[in-house]
Parts: structure tokens; sequence; C-alpha cells
């Protein structure tokens, strides 16, 4: 089969390889998918790059967590009624070293989710990050019915999401920040009541006078670092940051404001989810993709072959969206 892999870290130009690989067969419980999308996200990234470790877990890894595809085979343990059927991975590339990157993939059958007819292909590369990390966001602790929630970022790859989810999933009040006029349109086509430019406007100032003075009970928080001092700004007494992301500065918290405001700090990350907290979010996943309630940012596609282009355009903070990758035809 075809594929990108890499066997060593550092530059995407420098160490990704396009290549030919063996055919993939499916163990025990396992699925056996041919790939037709391939997301590329700043996790995938970073870990191609050394940002979070600078050996290889693995002799060699073919990268890239989510895609899309088709079950063309399965292993022993899995119904053979599963063959045929559209689905959507995660954690394809997460503690193993065969991702989505390639013609073929083999994973336990669970990470591969049957995506609802109707649904375009490479939407289902978007959905096992981007869609999942909005979704637990908004769903953990009680969820946001009745609540106003600022997300950081809302025409990002994440926060385009968690706009959606927020609103449709009952926010009182949908406040986001974005950089430009372009991004300001596509946050408040997803359900954000107020959009923020952050570049252009005193976002503390703003959201003091759209709550009245109170303050937002949850923020959803894209890099907890450059914006903490906002984030404690903005909360109201007893609100709550909910932090799936963060650049590589140090963390500063003034511990006396977080003492006297009551604020609840929260962190996550995807690949970890606990099983139940899973289970809850692809369910209200696959419920909203099926009812056709959801708008989906996907800002390139472009050919496995250029995944150098890819990852540099993600690692630039230059996608605006999401980026994803066709295999095969």
């Amino acid at each position: 089969m075809q594929a990108v892999f890499y066997e060593r870290v550092g530059a995407a130009a420098d160490v990704l390889q396009y290549g030919e690989l063996p055919d993939p067969v499916p163990a025990a419980g396992e699925v056996r998918v041919r790939v037709q999308w391939s997301g590329v996200n700043p996790s995938d990234v970073k870990s191609r790059a050394g940002l979070r470790s600078r050996s290889l877990p693995f002799p060699r890894v073919i990268p890239h967590s989510d895609g899309m595809g088709v079950i063309d085979s399965v292993g022993a343990g899995v119904a053979p009624s599963r063959i045929g059927e559209r689905v959507w991975l995660w954690n394809a590339a997460w503690g193993r070293p065969f991702g989505s990157a390639a013609e073929w993939v083999c994973l336990p059958e669970r990470m591969a989710v049957p995506l609802p007819d109707g649904v375009a292909g490479e939407v289902g590369a978007c959905l096992g990050i981007p869609a999942m990390t909005a979704l637990h966001a908004v769903l953990m602790d009680g969820g946001v019915a009745g609540k106003t929630v600022l997300v950081a970022g809302g025409a990002g790859a994440v926060g385009h999401y968690a706009v959606q989810f927020a609103s449709r999933l009952g926010a009182a009040r949908v406040i986001t920040t974005v950089s430009g006029d372009a991004k300001a349109e596509l946050a408040r086509a997803a359900g954000a009541d107020d959009v923020i430019n952050y570049k252009s406007e005193p976002v503390a100032e703003r959201v003091r006078g759209i709550t009245g003075g109170a303050g937002v009970d949850r923020v959803i928080e894209l890099d907890i670092a450059a914006n903490s001092a906002l984030d404690l700004e903005v909360l109201r007494s007893g609100g709550e940051c909910v932090a799936y992301g963060s650049s590589p500065r140090p963390l500063d918290l003034p511990f006396p404001v977080l003492l006297a405001k009551n604020i609840r700090l929260e962190f996550f990350m995807v690949y970890h989810l606990p099983d139940a907290d899973r289970a809850r979010a692809q369910s209200t996943l696959q419920r909203l993709l099926a009812r056709g309630e959801l708008q989906h940012n996907v800002t390139q596609r472009l050919p496995l072959a250029r995944i150098v282009e890819a990852h540099e355009m993600v690692e630039q903070g230059l996608a605006g969206g999401n980026v994803v990758l066709s295999i095969g035809d």
C-alpha cells in the first residue's frame, strides 16, 4: 500500500517519507479500513516534530489519528456485516504506530464509528479530535444548559464546533472571539450570539457589557497560557475554565484571584477520555450528524502526496479550519 511514514522526528520536509509498505491484515477484534480521507491535527504535527518527545515510541510511525474510509475486511470476532460500512476513526495513531496517512489501516473495531448517511467523507476525518474535543468541553461537568459560554477562537477547527455544540445543547448565550471579519461571519453562522474581534476590541470590556458585569459561566479555552489573565477577568465568581490546549510558555495563575472568585480549572486530552465520557460525546455527535444539524469548516483538501505542505500549514497556524488529505480515488 501507499503510505506516509517517519522514522525520526524533525521538520516535515526532512522526515516525512512517501512510499510502499505491506498491506495490513486485521487481527482478532480489528477491522481494516480502506482510508479515503486523513485528518491533520496540531497533535499530529507536534508528535512528528518531536515537541512531545525526541525519541520515537516505534521504529516507524504512520501519522494521523483522525480519518474516514470504508471497512473492507474484519478480523476474528468481528461481525462480517461491518464490511462495507463508511466509518470515521479516532486514536488511530495514538499509542499505535499505524495511523490514517495510508491506503489502509487496521484498528480495534470500536475505533471505527459508522458515519451517518449524507455526511461527506472529508467531514469524517474531522470528528475524532476537533469535534469530540469541542463536544466534551461542552458536555463535561453537567453541560452548558442555561449558562453563558465564551469560546476562544470560534472560527478554528475546535472552536467552530464548540460554538455549534454550546448553541445547540442549551447555552443561554454563546460569546466567541475571532481575529477578523470573515471569521466573525463564520462564527455567527455557527450559532454565536456575540462575536468579539480580539485584535481590535477590548475583550474583557465587551464581555462585561454583554453579561451586565456578571461575567461568563464557562470559558472553553484553546490556549490557557496565553489567555489565562483574560479568562480570570471574564469568568464570574464560581465560573469554570475548560482548557483543551496551551502554547508551550509557562502557565502563570494568580492563586489569590482563583481563590477569591472560586474559579474551577478543568483540563483534558481527548485521547484519554474515559469510556463513559467518550460514549456520551460520541452518541451525541452521531445524533447531530444524522440530523444534519452541524456545519463543518474544512478549509484545505489536499492529496496525500502533499502531506508536507499540509503539516507546515497546520504548524504555522495558516489553515483557518480543518485540513484533510485525500487518499486513493
